[in-house]
């Protein structure tokens, strides 16, 4: 038998367990080698809801772009293909009555022409200002158009700036230009034709600035009118601003300058300014007397200098109300002529046995003629001003109850009254014409074409003739006699009413007035001057300023004097 082989021979782990010591192959990083577990239903369930999420979110990203915007960003897209470029019209040119170039287009750098301005001073308030159209640092034009700004310029905008055009361009990815083509022609804007006169205009605008600088005035406007239709011939306000820079906008220390000037060149006096009107509202105040019966031309009222009214309370000290010097007797022709103001005083309160239009009267009539009232002219700025009643005092001074001594400064144009140089002489063209009230503008033709001039008759003052010629007498008497002596000149005849008013409450400063129309015998043009805050004491004002006007006129344009 034989004898059966045994093995002893143990079994070394290494050769049952593998790990990355005897398998040199090993990856632990693909899980080799470890124990697998399955995947938990929680982990599939979160896993699920991920991924839902994920494509809820895909899907409303997808119907966003695709339906909500999608024609949007077809559009843009198509955009940035195709380029819409405006095609700038050319803005209308603004003339004088004389076809003088007032405001014009020069050409540019730029894809539209810049708007230049006559180059001699006095046009500003007129003609205004304009803003050019504005484009972002990529070129994109996010303002288009051409906005007039003040004066004509923003009146007649809608005239003066035509029809833009448009062009496409197409481009290439790199904005390359591939074609052009033009899909709308511009139309370019109106020419406009204005009743100004550049020479008169341009003259009177001097006169009144020499006056100012030599004499300390502030500033002060001057307009000339043609009593039967309202053309301005001149609206001059010193000083002004230039239309030029504002335009160009790019100078702001200049702009700044005029920001912060104390004499406001932005103010345009002779539509805005609201001055005390002194003595220039007389004969308003004479033609309501006339009318109402309260005088005739005829009747004769003493200046002994001033008059005086008893005071109640205190008999000792009666209230006095000075005229500027003793005229002796007065009628309604001298009392013009002289600018009596206890003559005014008289038929405007009452006095003894004076009897007085009285106050709510005095407003009728000086409003007859336009005086507190908006003018209509076709630039802005137009004003109302003020006409003192009882209603004004008790809202301005509450408790404090109107007064006689009222009345009398409100019939020599002081106290709160204020009018604009326009009111003024639109109402001195209306005792010019025997009453009928016109509407001043400045727009006569629209490429020339003119304009239907009756739209500018207001109205008919419903006063009569005679009265009218009563008072246009005493006004001729102040030129030739009177307070208004320095305008009786050679050329041409004038009848004129001059007036000073005080400013402030020290009284110090005065407003210059005249006001008036010419020639005389045969009226064609009314005209105001005010010269605003110069020195008591100064002598030479408005007149001075008319005088020199109307010997240039006489001279270099005689076809408004003859």
């Amino acid at each position: 038998m034989s004898k059966k082989r045994t093995y002893n021979h143990e079994i070394d782990p290494d050769e049952i367990f593998l790990d990355s010591h005897n398998l040199p192959e090993f990856d632990i990083h693909q899980f080799e080698g470890r124990i697998e577990r399955p995947i938990s239903k929680q982990a599939v369930a979160l896993m699920g809801i991920v991924f839902m999420l994920v494509g809820v979110v895909f899907l409303g990203r997808l119907m966003d772009l695709q339906v909500a915007r999608g024609e949007s960003y077809r559009e843009r897209s198509e955009n940035n293909r195709l380029r819409h470029i405006p095609i700038f019209a050319e803005r209308g040119v603004i003339y004088d009555r004389n076809n003088q170039e007032m405001a014009y287009n020069v050409p540019s750098e730029d894809d539209f022409s810049e708007r230049e301005y006559i180059k001699q001073e006095g046009f500003s308030h007129v003609l205004g200002y304009i803003s050019y159209p504005k484009k972002d640092s990529s070129g994109f034009y996010y303002q288009t158009a051409f906005e007039g700004k003040n004066g004509i310029e923003s009146t007649y905008n809608d005239l003066l700036e035509g029809k833009q055009g448009i062009k496409i361009n197409e481009v290439d990815v790199f904005g390359g230009v591939q074609s052009e083509s033009t899909i709308l022609p511009p139309e370019d804007g109106e020419n406009i034709v204005l009743s100004i006169d550049a020479r008169v205009q341009s003259k009177f605008y001097e006169l009144i600035g020499n006056l100012s600088r030599d004499v300390s005035f502030t500033g002060g406007a001057g307009i000339i009118m043609n009593i039967e239709n309202g053309e301005l011939l001149a609206l001059a306000s010193y000083p002004e601003y230039s239309s030029d820079v504002l335009s160009r906008g790019s100078d702001s220390e200049k702009i700044s300058a005029y920001i912060n000037d104390p004499s406001k060149p932005f103010l345009n006096r002779a539509v805005s300014g609201l001055y005390t009107p002194g003595s220039t509202v007389k004969p308003y105040v004479g033609l309501g007397a006339l009318h109402e019966g309260i005088v005739t031309a005829d009747t004769s009222i003493l200046s002994t200098g001033s008059i005086s009214i008893p005071n109640p309370y205190f008999p000792d000290l009666p209230s006095i109300f000075n005229d500027w010097k003793a005229h002796g007797w007065v009628d309604m022709r001298k009392a013009i002529a002289v600018s009596s103001n206890v003559y005014f005083y008289e038929i405007g309160g009452g006095y003894e046995d004076q009897k007085g239009l009285g106050i709510a009267k005095i407003e009728k009539y000086v409003r007859m003629f336009g005086l507190g009232e908006l003018t209509g002219i076709d630039i802005p700025g137009d004003v109302e001003g003020v006409v003192p009643n009882p209603q004004w005092k008790e809202s301005n001074f509450p408790g404090d109850p109107w007064k006689v001594g009222d009345t009398y400064h409100t019939s020599i144009g002081q106290y709160g009254f204020q009018v604009t140089p326009l009111q003024m002489v639109r109402a001195v063209a209306a005792i010019a014409n025997d009453g009928t009230l016109v509407k001043p503008h400045l727009l006569i033709g629209i490429s020339e074409q003119p304009i239907n001039q009756e739209e500018f008759i207001v109205g008919t003052i419903d006063i009569e003739g005679k009265y009218f010629n009563v008072i246009k007498e005493g006004m001729r008497r102040a030129v030739i006699e009177g307070s208004a002596t320095g305008l009786n000149i050679s050329g041409v005849s004038v009848a004129a009413k001059s007036g000073t008013a005080e400013v402030g409450v020290s009284k110090k400063r005065v407003n210059s007035w005249i006001t008036g129309f010419f020639p005389y015998e045969n009226p064609k043009y009314a005209f105001t001057v005010v010269m605003e805050e110069g020195p008591r004491a100064n002598l030479i004002g408005a007149l001075y300023v008319m005088r020199q006007l109307l010997e240039w006129m006489a001279v270099e344009t005689p076809e408004y004097t003859q």
